[in-house]
């Protein structure tokens, strides 16, 4: 949600994300970098995307030792939104393999 939110730079997630992944966030970043723009030239600020998000839970579920998945709902301003992933251990590290954001 911060890449979204445009406080943290998508590269800090490339070791996290599987190269899938990554394009997907990248393209949700910049659709949202647009629409912030738009809203901020048109003066209404009120309208900026992803912007001071807290997460409202979490759920996991072990699939395998080395798969998990997990879902997480976020609120920003009055909307809540859900998150959704799948972390795979892959050469000893994690890596998100699919993540939907609602």
């Amino acid at each position: 949600m911060e890449v979204l939110g445009g406080s943290r730079p998508l590269q800090q997630l490339a070791d996290w994300l599987d190269p899938p992944s990554y394009e997907r966030l990248q393209l949700r970043a910049n659709l949202v970098r647009t629409l912030n723009r738009a809203a901020g030239a048109s003066g209404r600020p009120d309208q900026l995307l992803h912007r001071n998000v807290s997460v409202r839970t979490v759920r996991t579920c072990r699939i395998n030792a080395h798969v998990y998945e997990a879902s997480a709902v976020t609120c920003e301003n009055h909307r809540a939104r859900a998150v959704a992933l799948r972390l795979e251990r892959r050469r000893g590290h994690w890596k998100v393999t699919a993540l939907e954001i609602g």
